[in-house]
C-alpha cells in the first residue's frame, strides 16, 4: 500500500479575517487621503485612517508570523508541508512578477505607441491634431497641456543616487547568497555578518530613495503631477520601494530568529522564501534603473 506523509492541518484562525480588516481600512485610508488631496482638503482624517489601517496589519503580521513560527519550531511540519509552502511562495513571487510586469508595460505602450500617437507619428498620428503644437520626446519635459500638467524642470541623474543604490541592491544580492551558503554549512557566526550586512545594505537604500523623492519634489518639480513622466517614475519606485521596505522587514525577522538559535543545515525555509523574495526585488530594481533611469 502507498504511504503518505502525515499533513498538518491548523485549526480555526481569527487572523485571516484580521488581516482582511486591516487591509482594507489602509486602503480606505489610502483612498481617503488621496480624495481629500485632491479636493484641496488639508485635514483629511485619510493618514489616521491608513495608520490605524497599519497598526492592524502589524497586528496581524507579528500574530500570524508568530503562530507559524511556533508550529514550526513544534515539529508539525512535514516535507509535504515544506513542499506546500515553496509552492505557495513561488506562486506569490510569480505574482509580484506579472504586477511589475503591467506597469513596464504600461511604461513601454507610453513610450513607443501613445507619445509618438499624440507627436503625430504612426498610423493613430492623427491625434497630433489635439495638440498642434506638442513634440513628443522621452523623458517628458514638455507635456501636451503644460498648464493642467506642469512639466519637471528636469529628471533625476541616472549616474548618481540611482547608480549607488543599484550598487547597494546587487551587493545585497550577494551578501545574503553568502548568508545563505553560511547557514547551510551551519557557520552561525558568517550567517549573521552577512544577513545583518544585506538588511544594513536594504535600509540604506530606502534612505537613499526617500533623499531622491525629496530632491525630485522641492528642486526638480518631479512630482506625481507633473505628466505621465512623473506618474510612471513614481509607480514604478515606489511601488518597488515598499517592496523593498516589505522584503528587508521579512530579512530583519529572519536575523531575529537566527540570533534566537532558530534554523539549522536542513530546515530553513522560512529563509529561503525571505532571500528569494529579495532576489525579486533586486531584479526589479535593475530592469527600473534600465528602463526608468537610463533609457
Amino acid at each position: 500500500m502507498a504511504t503518505h506523509d502525515p499533513y498538518y492541518v491548523p485549526a480555526q484562525s481569527k487572523w485571516p479575517i484580521i488581516a482582511t480588516i486591516g487591509m482594507l481600512t489602509t486602503l480606505f485610508g489610502v483612498g481617503t487621503w488621496m480624495n481629500d488631496y485632491s479636493a484641496g482638503n488639508k485635514a483629511s482624517h485619510g493618514p489616521w485612517i491608513l495608520f490605524a489601517g497599519g497598526l492592524i496589519v502589524a497586528y496581524m503580521l507579528f500574530g500570524w508570523f508568530g503562530h507559524v513560527i511556533k508550529e514550526s519550531r513544534a515539529g508539525l511540519y512535514s516535507p509535504q508541508m515544506d513542499r506546500s509552502f515553496r509552492w505557495g511562495m513561488s506562486w506569490f513571487i510569480f505574482s509580484e512578477v506579472m504586477f511589475f510586469a503591467a506597469f513596464f508595460g504600461a511604461l513601454f505602450y507610453i513610450r513607443h505607441f501613445a507619445g509618438p500617437w499624440l507627436g503625430g507619428e504612426g498610423h493613430k498620428g492623427i491625434a497630433h491634431m489635439l495638440w498642434p503644437n506638442f513634440q513628443y520626446t522621452w523623458p517628458l519635459l514638455n507635456n501636451p497641456d503644460n498648464k493642467l500638467f506642469p512639466p519637471p524642470k528636469e529628471v533625476i541623474e541616472p549616474w548618481k543616487l540611482p547608480l549607488v543604490n543599484t550598487i547597494l541592491l546587487v551587493s545585497s544580492s550577494f551578501t545574503v547568497t553568502f548568508a545563505h551558503h553560511a547557514l547551510k554549512k551551519n557557520h552561525r557566526g558568517p550567517l549573521k555578518l552577512w544577513l545583518a550586512l544585506t538588511v544594513l545594505l536594504g535600509v540604506c537604500f530606502l534612505f537613499l530613495q526617500a533623499h531622491e523623492y525629496h530632491e525630485a519634489y522641492s528642486e526638480l518639480g518631479l512630482t506625481l503631477g507633473s505628466g505621465i513622466y512623473g506618474t510612471t517614475f513614481f509607480m514604478l519606485t515606489g511601488f518597488h520601494g515598499a517592496h523593498v521596505t516589505i522584503g528587508a522587514l521579512m530579512l530583519s525577522i529572519m536575523l531575529i530568529r537566527i540570533l534566537r538559535g532558530h534554523f539549522d543545515a536542513e530546515h530553513h525555509f522560512g529563509f529561503e522564501a525571505a532571500s528569494w523574495y529579495w532576489h525579486f526585488v533586486d531584479v526589479v530594481w535593475i530592469g527600473l534603473f534600465i528602463f526608468v533611469y537610463v533609457l
